[in-house]
């Protein structure tokens, strides 16, 4: 499998094209409550089980799921929303093949099981849960029964991430057929569908290149670290530099730096305001201090193109001055990352930056930082990954919108959804080393587009490898045992990133 995230409507595409290409769709739907029936053996003893049936497809792959559970030796029983002689197509096939009875469905399907399978409403669901089904998905939230949910939670938009309203059901596993959903990583969605198994139901792999998804779920596969050159020096690996902010905040761009650094940057310099200067000195060693006097100073600092990636933002401040710190750097060649205050500066005109960006910047704005510069964006688009893809567009540059399913966009449309981050990154300072560990490396000469993306993958890895307790010092030195993995990982698997 590989890490492609399809729509609803692409989901129906693939099988389509496997129905052109020889795989019928009751084949489809056969292998489908099988893979399901599959992964409930792989994790449950035979048990009593109920499995909940809906009016549609998602119903009939309910009624394999029951018909070979029973076949395993199973004690099954089933509910159906409506009648059987109302299922139409396959979910009327499917219904004919199971030779046991059904009962309504009703709270009274909950005595005496000890697990429940959720195959009444799919991804397609475009309504809320109303009703004798909220209610009863309203109780089922509330019982200690494990969930295990067909396709997604029911109540659960495929597109969205979220709930179309009201109830929706909390799954415990959630098995999902040739490639993820958004609804699968966005959240609240991922949240509501607890593990999540991507199985095999016979669509073949070239209907992805007829459907040609622009969306991805962050994984190695998709970039390649720049691992050093044997015959390499340090000045091959660029100099990141991180622009400090005054006396009483230099500490976000001592992090960055840090984090630029343990990611690979040959060399890192803080470039300091003159004032701060003795202050970051004291605290750096492998780190250079490059003193300089406004935004004039900083200027003439990066004529020399030595200095390939810059980092400014953390620690800044917020106001005219750093509006003049962002042009100066946007004036000259680096590769460049906008984070923090360098966003929140632009809030009363956003468009006075996005016409100084260029491709090789990256922004990294947090929800309350996208909404000063992208105002009453997150709230009218239909998720954060259409929030990001036209913040991209219009920006003209890679948008990062950080959060626990952190999005990143390409203005060509590409998206990638991070879900490989712990809760623990909610932490002061944690935004400030993500942004170090981007420009450090675009140092490299990573592009701006994979640098966000492998940069999130590598912060979010150094936070689950460090547990609990984590504050945002810690991440830096986490790096060598990610990255030395990673290396491990890479050379076992002899694997190569995709086009």
């Amino acid at each position: 499998m590989t890490n492609e995230i399809l729509t609803v409507a692409q989901c129906y595409e693939a099988d389509r094209y496997a129905a052109a290409h020889g795989v019928d769709t009751l084949t489809l739907m056969e292998n489908a409550g099988r893979a399901v029936a599959d992964a409930i053996e792989a994790r449950w003893a035979p048990l009593t089980v109920a499995v909940l049936c809906g009016p549609g497809n998602n119903g009939g792959d309910g009624f394999v799921v029951a018909r070979v559970l029973r076949e395993r030796g199973w004690d099954v029983r089933l509910a159906l929303l409506g009648r059987r002689e109302d299922l139409k197509g396959d979910a009327a096939a499917m219904a004919k093949r199971w030779s046991g009875g059904d009962e309504p469905l009703s709270s009274a399907i909950f005595d005496d099981v000890t697990l429940i399978v959720d195959a009444l409403f799919g991804a397609g669901l475009s309504r809320p849960l109303e009703g004798a089904v909220a209610s009863l998905v309203g109780l089922l939230n509330k019982s200690p029964i494990p969930v295990v949910s067909v396709d997604v939670p029911s109540g659960l938009q495929g597109d969205l991430g979220r709930p179309i309203a009201g109830e929706c059901l909390h799954a415990d596993l959630t098995v999902t057929f040739f490639r993820k959903k958004p609804a699968h990583v966005l959240m609240p969605g991922r949240d509501f569908c607890g593990e999540v198994v991507v199985a095999d139901i016979g669509i073949p792999q070239a209907a992805l290149a007829a459907i040609k998804p622009q969306l991805f779920e962050n994984d190695p596969s998709l970039w390649e670290f720049p691992w050093p050159d044997p015959l390499g020096h340090k000045y091959k690996r660029g100099h990141c530099v991180v622009v400090s902010g005054s006396t009483h905040a230099t500490g976000a761009a001592r992090m960055a730096a840090r984090a630029a650094l343990r990611v690979g940057a040959g060399l890192v310099s803080v470039a300091s305001p003159q004032e701060a200067a003795a202050v970051n000195a004291a605290h750096l060693t492998a780190i250079m201090i490059k003193p300089f006097s406004g935004a004039g100073g900083l200027s003439d600092l990066l004529k020399d193109e030595r200095l390939n990636s810059v980092v400014v933002g953390p620690g800044v401040g917020v106001g005219r001055a750093t509006q003049e710190l962002v042009a100066a750097v946007l004036s000259s060649n680096a590769s460049v990352v906008l984070d923090a205050d360098a966003l929140t500066s632009f809030k009363d005109e956003p468009e006075n930056l996005f016409v100084q960006l260029r491709d090789n910047c990256v922004l990294t704005p947090h929800d309350g930082e996208f909404g000063r510069i992208f105002p009453g964006l997150l709230e009218k688009s239909a998720s954060r990954i259409e929030a990001a893809r036209v913040a991209a567009t219009a920006a003209k540059c890679t948008v990062l919108l950080k959060g626990p399913d952190t999005v990143i966009a390409a203005p060509d449309g590409r998206a990638i959804v991070n879900s490989h981050a712990p809760a623990t990154l909610a932490t002061a300072g944690s935004g400030d080393v993500l942004a170090g560990l981007i420009g450090g490396l675009m140092a490299q000469g990573v592009d701006s587009y994979k640098a966000a993306a492998m940069a999130t993958w590598l912060h979010g890895d150094a936070a689950i490898r460090f547990g609990f307790g984590l504050i945002a010092e810690d991440l830096p030195d986490m790096l060598p045992r990610v990255l030395s993995e990673l290396r491990n990982a890479c050379d076992e698997r002899d694997f190569y990133p995709q086009d």
